[in-house]
């Protein structure tokens, strides 16, 4: 197997840190039984689940921390990264702000204390059915909140962008509007509903989203949208994916533990082996280490 970055993961440690969603024992999130999730993962848990494969680096994505403190984790994240159990995880961090407030200038840049900052987060999924959306307000539209974008690119940040496809038209005009922004989109597009109509939508989105030459694509969460997944269900996203984006513009993560609740670390990426095994050299070198490398710097 081809060793790999895994440019998706999350790490919390529930005895130390505050994580409200996790405490949301009642909340359907279509994820099945999920309270497997609200204990601890740490660095020796990720590396146990991916014991005997050829892990090389990771990437850490915010994984909606104590609000109240919204540079707690990356500080978390950065002194643990220094200790043995952690054997270098994360290498980079793309950590939380919320772009839609007057001081997330001063945010971003307390995050830049930490030498692992590789980007910014903040999720924006809305959905037309309200039971399914995220964000609490439509970002995209914000006057405020694509000005504060703008910070990142003078602080030489990523911004990962998880959307619907409805979402896909407005986040190709961010995308426009910030030519020098790196913006990465998060778990394969979320294409979460499987109805005719939904998936031209997410397929003519991820068409147009891949034309946009600052836009890459994570492939990752397979779970979160096929609950029962395996590689010949996915394989219709991950080919269109790597269609329209290129080798060169697309990369692979776990979403563990979140996707652990659906499949163990090595099936998941013994399926992006399997599914990619067409490619050249070259092309699978860069789907799993080199878009990594070059997009969060690491």
């Amino acid at each position: 197997m081809i060793p790999f970055v895994d440019a998706h993961h999350h790490l919390w440690d529930l005895e130390r840190s505050n994580y409200p969603w996790l405490k949301e024992a009642d909340h359907d999130r279509g994820w099945g039984d999920w309270s497997a999730l609200r204990s601890s993962y740490l660095p020796k848990d990720f590396w146990h689940d991916a014991d005997g494969l050829p892990l090389t680096k990771s990437v850490h994505v915010q994984a909606n921390y104590d609000p109240t403190d919204p540079v707690g984790e990356t500080r978390w994240l950065s002194e643990i990264a220094e200790t043995p159990a952690a054997k270098g995880i994360p290498h980079g961090i793309v950590a939380f702000a919320d772009l839609s407030v007057a001081n997330a200038v001063e945010i971003i840049d307390r995050h830049l204390e930490w030498p692992r900052v590789r980007g910014i987060r903040q999720v924006l999924n809305r959905h037309p059915n309200p039971k399914l959306n995220r964000a609490p307000a439509d970002y995209l539209a914000d006057p405020l909140w694509r000005r504060n974008l703008e910070l990142l690119v003078a602080r030489g940040l990523s911004f990962d962008a998880q959307v619907y496809h409805h979402q896909m038209d407005s986040l190709a005009q961010v995308a426009r509007d910030n030519s020098g922004l790196s913006i990465i989109l998060d778990h394969t597009g979320m294409p979460s509903e499987h109805d005719g109509d939904a998936i031209a939508g997410w397929r003519r989105g991820i068409r147009l989203l891949g034309s946009i030459p600052n836009i890459v694509i994570k492939l990752s969460g397979f779970g979160m949208f096929d609950l029962h997944w395996s590689p010949e269900s996915i394989r219709p996203y991950v080919l269109h994916c790597i269609d329209c984006f290129g080798p060169d513009r697309s990369m692979f993560g776990s979403n563990f533990p979140v996707d652990k609740l659906m499949s163990s670390y090595s099936r998941l990426w013994h399926a992006c082996d399997e599914l990619t095994a067409h490619f050249s050299a070259h092309e699978r070198e860069q789907m799993f280490r080199g878009t990594a490398e070059r997009i969060y710097r690491i």
